[in-house]
């Protein structure tokens, strides 16, 4: 008998017997069971799958000195409104330490239509800013030296349209778009299996999606072309094994379609980077990080031939749960952000966006949108935890559970493979379902006391104070729609036309539409216009 089952049996289990465990069954949410005890047989620690830091398969990060040779970037997504006061939150976050714009759009911005469209009507600068034309977005980013900050967009099927404005800005400023550094989303696949933002059908989106990579490739090489998102793929209810399994799928679908049009693995892999969710499950979300890169650099070498190590490697952007996020006991909040942040970074993020505290209720206020800046920036110069590469990398149990998050993936990818790849799983509708069947069992694990919230199902105060909530003015939607007005009053109307025409022909054919669409910007064709000339050509995905 060896020390360990000589433990187990002389001293822990004796012990149980005498004093119960807390629970029956102890798990991850992902309902890996996890052992009471980890020791150094179990994961077997292998060179070869670990690796060392800024070296295949980039299970301990994807820089040789990770946090010491520079900090993750600090980026807070906002947005709100018109484009002038969310310039002002911008110029705010950056006089306060961000070090990386991340910009929201609203609701009708996200989907196509302009604010005075009957679609828009009480969504105007609700969720993110409202982005008519090239003209919201000069103001957007007045002020704001686009050569010096890098910038990540959440957009998707507008994504080319945003893209192009970005770089008209660009433009109109003088900065050569080639020293333009950030990340449009771009990942729409996500969109039909988890979040709904989509215009077009699956396979003409894809088309937009390879478009970018083809043309971004040449024009904008320091961007990266998507963020392929687990983030909305947790937020619906999946577990982190299924975050992890269909992102990648997702990868793997991106990486096909650029590569059936004939583009470079090695050139736009470099340009692929990845948005994962921080949750609650602290050791669960470090291991599915770390996993997560052995697992891409893997698919990119093994499956596709990338010779390229920034191809094979997996950068990403981290943002802490929102869903996890409760109404009641806001301030509670502040802990579970620092928890889940703490997870990023130790999991080896990129780039870190920390929600606010009241969020749960609304927008966040300009307090706490500082609180949430302040999190990470005291984890950075006041913890400690930046000051050794991947400080968890050998602990027997962080090992094994990120050996098992990988193998259940594995199978998850295995069967999705098997169904034709990702568009065809998310078509047959086998993400929804997976997603569904989880959101659902963790609802009801909630409500059967199993999963503990504090202040929701337990730990309950009768009376809280009143928190302050950030309210978008209601006038905003008057407001864009006589900037809207204006400005199709003094443009050439003409020349609108006439890019747009150029554009509908491309879309009916194969050209990339990029420049197209980059001519009809330039032009201040508005957002809308651009996206019904393409849903003329291609029609709407009705789910």
């Amino acid at each position: 008998m060896d020390a360990f089952a000589r433990w187990q049996e002389e001293t822990y289990r004796p012990f149980v017997a005498r004093n119960p465990e807390r629970k029956d069954r102890f798990a991850t949410d992902s309902g890996i069971e996890l052992h009471p005890l980890y020791v150094a047989p179990e994961p077997c620690y292998d060179p070869d799958r670990l690796g060392f830091p800024g070296q295949f398969p980039y299970t301990r990060g994807i820089q040789p000195t990770m946090y010491r040779g520079r900090l993750w970037t600090m980026r807070q997504y906002a947005g709100y409104s018109t484009a002038e006061e969310s310039n002002a939150r911008y110029r705010y976050l950056l006089s306060q330490g961000v070090t990386g714009l991340s910009v929201a759009f609203d609701l009708p911005t996200q989907i196509g239509y302009d604010s005075d469209h009957p679609m828009a009507e009480g969504e105007v600068g609700k969720v993110g800013v409202a982005i008519d034309s090239l003209q919201d977005m000069e103001v957007l980013f007045e002020g704001i030296p686009l050569g010096e900050v890098s910038t990540s967009m959440t957009i998707n099927a507008t994504a080319a349209i945003l893209l192009a404005m970005y770089v008209a800005v660009a433009e109109k400023q003088g900065v050569d778009r080639r020293q333009l550094r950030g990340t449009i989303q771009n990942d729409i696949l996500k969109e039909y299996a988890a979040r709904g933002t989509y215009i077009y059908p699956p396979r003409p989106s894809m088309r937009l999606v390879t478009d970018i990579f083809e043309w971004a490739a040449r024009e904008v090489p320091r961007w990266n072309t998507i963020s392929i998102s687990g983030y909305h793929i947790r937020e619906a209810g999946a577990t982190a094994v299924q975050e992890l399994a269909f992102t990648l799928a997702n990868g793997i679908a991106y990486v096909r379609a650029a590569i059936e049009r004939g583009l470079d693995v090695n050139v736009f892999g470099a340009q692929l980077s990845f948005f994962f969710n921080a949750h609650n499950h602290f050791f669960e979300e470090i291991a599915k990080f770390r996993a997560a890169r052995r697992m891409w650099a893997h698919i990119m070498r093994d499956w596709f031939g990338a010779t390229n190590p920034r191809a094979q490697m997996l950068r990403f952007h981290t943002q802490t749960g929102g869903s996890t996020l409760t109404a009641q006991q806001v301030e509670n909040n502040i802990v579970r952000v620092t928890v889940q942040a703490l997870a990023a970074i130790l999991g080896g993020t990129q780039s870190l966006h920390t929600n606010a505290k009241d969020e749960a209720l609304g927008l966040p206020t300009e307090e706490s949108a500082r609180t949430a800046l302040r999190t990470q920036q005291i984890l950075a110069y006041e913890s400690g935890v930046a000051d050794v590469i991947d400080p968890l990398g050998g602990s027997y149990f962080i090992e094994a559970l990120t050996d098992e998050l990988e193998r259940r993936a594995w199978e998850l990818i295995e069967r999705i493979e098997a169904m034709g790849g990702a568009v065809a799983a998310i078509e047959r509708g086998f993400y929804q379902e997976e997603i569904a069947r989880s959101a659902y069992a963790y609802q009801q694990a909630v409500e059967r006391g199993e999963k503990i919230i504090v202040g929701v199902n337990a730990f309950q105060v009768e009376e809280e104070e009143s928190v302050p909530i950030f309210r978008v003015d209601e006038a905003v939607r008057d407001r864009q729609i006589a900037r809207l007005r204006r400005l199709k009053a003094e443009r050439s109307e003409a020349s609108v036309q006439e890019a747009l025409e150029r554009l509908r022909r491309a879309a009916e054919g194969t050209q990339n539409l990029m420049p197209y669409i980059l001519e009809a910007v330039r032009v201040y064709a508005t957002l809308g216009e651009i996206s019904n000339t393409l849903r003329a050509v291609w029609g709407e995905y009705r789910g």
